[in-house]
């Protein structure tokens, strides 16, 4: 649910965009690969074990310069513009949230990576959920923050679900120029999209860490149902947190993902434990 641009900027939202930004746009470490029919941007930093980090919605690389230098002093981070936004342009009409997960999956096919840790903010953290249900080889512990799995005021704040729905309605009555099919096509995506039961949670088999903000834009009583669906999964509910921590509590955020990921996985007595 991160709109970063264009007609999906909204104060409630994180808003990351730089001219002077370097990632998203190192002419050193960006590289395009042919993926499932588009060419998808993506760059990678540092060394050491593969580290997946995927956007949000109408987001890009830029969204994730406060991890980048962080992750990259003890990881191979892994970054790249999804389908149809940020560098890696799509004309197709058709978008989803499974596409862009076996865009990854394909992405590191093509790098040679067996399998990862992933952090997803916002509908990456949804992309990050169904890369590991349907491909769940791929990875080895998931990060997410601010995901849903459904579509409706029940997951999403009231407000700004009505608002997204509005403004989709509107781009429908006006000309369809490039821009604005790019536009309805990531609006689409947030109104009818994701269709996630919390059955298909059962197959997320990777150690889980699921984040949210106490007043994030995702209703924490829905973080909840995601983590309980879970059954290796850890809840972390941030006090005095919106939809944007990895920019407002980015310190705490590094630190604690990164424990998360260093940690031993340990099963006692039937209950999960971080040891």
């Amino acid at each position: 649910m991160l709109c970063a641009q264009g007609v999906f900027a909204q104060s409630s939202l994180p808003i990351t965009s730089s001219a002077n930004a370097l990632f998203g746009n190192n002419a050193k470490a960006g590289k395009y690969a042919d993926i499932r029919g588009f060419k998808m941007y993506y760059e990678v930093y540092g060394t050491g074990k593969p580290l997946l980090l995927i956007h949000g919605n109408g987001g890009s690389i830029e969204n994730f310069k406060n991890q980048i230098p962080y992750f990259a002093k003890s990881y191979k981070v892994i970054v790249a513009d999804s389908r149809a936004q940020g560098k890696s342009t799509d004309a197709s009409d058709s978008l989803s949230y499974e596409m862009m997960a076996d865009d990854l999956n394909e992405l590191l096919n093509k790098l040679h990576v067996d399998s990862c840790n992933v952090i997803g903010w916002s509908d990456g953290g949804i992309d990050g959920l169904l890369l590991a249900t349907r491909h769940p080889e791929k990875v080895k512990k998931l990060a997410i923050t601010g995901a849903n799995l459904w579509p409706d005021t029940t997951a999403v704040e009231a407000s700004l679900f009505n608002w997204i729905v509005s403004v989709n309605d509107s781009l429908a009555k006006v000309q369809q120029t490039a821009s604005v099919k790019v536009q309805k096509k990531l609006l689409n995506l947030m109104v009818f999209n994701p269709n996630i039961k919390t059955a298909d949670l059962k197959n997320v088999k990777c150690p889980t860490l699921v984040i949210g903000g106490d007043h994030d834009v995702i209703l924490p009583r829905h973080t909840m149902i995601i983590a309980e669906s879970i059954p290796k999964s850890y809840l972390w509910i941030l006090p005095n947190s919106g939809h944007s921590t990895l920019v407002v509590y980015k310190n705490i955020f590094n630190q604690v993902v990164r424990d998360f990921f260093k940690a031993p996985y340990r099963t006692q007595k039937g209950m999960a434990q971080l040891e």
